[in-house]
C-alpha cells in the first residue's frame, strides 16, 4: 500500500535528523516541487533562484526544527520569505512567466490569465500569488514587510483591476 506524501515526508525528516544524509537528499527532492509551486507565482522569473534559496534553508534548519508535524508550514514560511527576497532584488519585468497551473485548468485562460497578471503592477502580482497561496492578510503583511492596511487596499484594487481586464479581454 503507497503511502502519503506527508507520512513519506514524515519518514524522511525523521531519518534526517537522525543524520541520514540519503534521506535528507530525498526529502530535498520530495518537497521541492511543492516549494516551486510556492516561490514561482511570487519571484516569477527569478522563481528557480527562490527555490534554491529556500531548499538550502530548509537544508540548513531541519536539525533545528522544533515541531516537525509543522514541516509544511515551516517549509512555506521559508519558501514565501525566499520569494520575496527574490522579487525585491529583482526588477520588475513584464516579460514574467506564469507559473504551471493545475492540469485541469483550459490552456486557454492559462493564457488570458498570464496576460492578464502581466498588466498588473508586480505589487498586485505580489499580493494576489500570496493570497492564492492562502495567506492571511496579516500573513501577507509581515512578508512584505508592510501595514495590514496597504495589504489589504492592494488586494482590493489588485481584484478589482484583475476582473475588469477578466471582461475587457475579449474571448476566442
Amino acid at each position: 500500500m503507497p503511502t502519503s506524501p506527508a507520512a513519506t515526508a514524515a519518514q524522511l525528516l525523521a531519518r534526517a535528523r537522525a543524520g541520514d544524509r540519503q534521506a535528507l537528499n530525498d526529502l530535498l527532492a520530495h518537497i521541492a516541487p511543492y516549494v516551486s509551486r510556492v516561490c514561482t507565482p511570487i519571484a516569477r522569473r527569478h522563481g528557480p533562484d527562490a527555490v534554491q534559496e529556500a531548499l538550502l534553508a530548509v537544508y540548513r534548519g531541519v536539525h533545528g526544527l522544533r515541531d516537525t508535524g509543522a514541516f509544511y508550514g515551516w517549509v512555506r514560511a521559508i519558501a514565501v520569505r525566499e520569494a520575496v527576497r527574490a522579487a525585491r532584488l529583482s526588477v520588475a519585468s513584464a516579460a514574467d512567466a506564469l507559473p504551471d497551473v493545475t492540469q485541469t485548468a483550459d490552456p486557454l485562460d492559462v493564457v488570458h490569465i498570464d496576460d492578464i497578471l502581466e498588466r498588473l503592477s508586480r505589487q498586485h502580482q505580489q499580493v494576489l500569488s500570496l493570497r492564492v497561496l492562502g495567506l492571511s492578510e496579516e500573513e501577507i503583511a509581515r512578508t512584505l514587510q508592510l501595514p495590514v492596511g496597504t495589504v489589504r487596499s492592494r488586494l482590493h484594487r489588485a481584484r478589482r483591476r484583475f476582473r475588469q481586464h477578466w471582461n475587457a479581454t475579449p474571448v476566442c
